[in-house]
């Protein structure tokens, strides 16, 4: 049986129920205020396009940097992407000059994110710009860009959050989850991230 931390619970409660008796209600859900930047049709183009050309083993780098180009994506010069790169909307990605973007990466941003110069996102990472609210019954939806800086380090299937900036130099190590900014300098290490030596 899980007995609850009664430090956790309002003064007087001693169960973990909502005073209104519910948490969410998925019902009343409603995402009309975000702007998604394009047209639907351009973004059913993009996951039709993104599957054949962005996230096939069968395409190469340089098509898939062409392919995020062609969709909006600001993206260097010398930037090299592995397969299996899923990318919400190209229109709010930018990558800095000689890059590099692992396998299976996925960038779900509903928000801004930007990879600074020099920088390397390794397999298998998340960068997640969106959130919710579940201070709201309504399960509100949040969302947060992502600044990564020049000669950052993501590990592999490390995870960076909404709002969070890497700081210039910083490493994020292997399954490491950053919930907050990084300092320049730093390696980064556990879940969630916390600063073990410098680099």
């Amino acid at each position: 049986m899980i007995r609850p931390d009664e430090s956790l619970l309002p003064p007087g409660d001693s169960t973990s129920k909502k005073a209104d008796g519910q948490y969410m209600r998925l019902d009343m859900y409603n995402a009309r205020q975000f702007d998604r930047g394009r047209p639907l049709w351009l973004e059913v183009l993009w996951q039709v396009v993104q599957l054949a050309l962005v996230t096939s083993s069968f395409s190469c780098s340089a098509l898939r940097v062409g392919t995020l180009r062609l969709f909006g994506a600001d993206i260097g010069q010398g930037v090299r992407i592995k397969p299996g790169l899923r990318v919400k909307f190209p229109w709010r990605l930018k990558i800095g000059n000689y890059c590099w973007v692992g396998e299976d990466v996925w960038i779900d941003n509903l928000a801004q994110v930007h990879v600074s110069d020099h920088s390397c996102v390794s397999q298998g990472v998340y960068l997640c710009t969106g959130s919710h609210n579940w201070r709201k019954t309504e399960f509100n939806l949040m969302v947060q860009s992502i600044t990564v800086k020049e000669e950052v380090w993501l590990a592999a299937r490390s995870v960076v959050g909404p709002g969070v900036t890497v700081g210039r130099g910083a490493v994020l190590s292997l399954g490491s989850v950053a919930t907050h900014d990084l300092l320049p300098g730093l390696i980064y290490q556990g879940v969630p991230a916390v600063p073990i030596r410098r680099r």
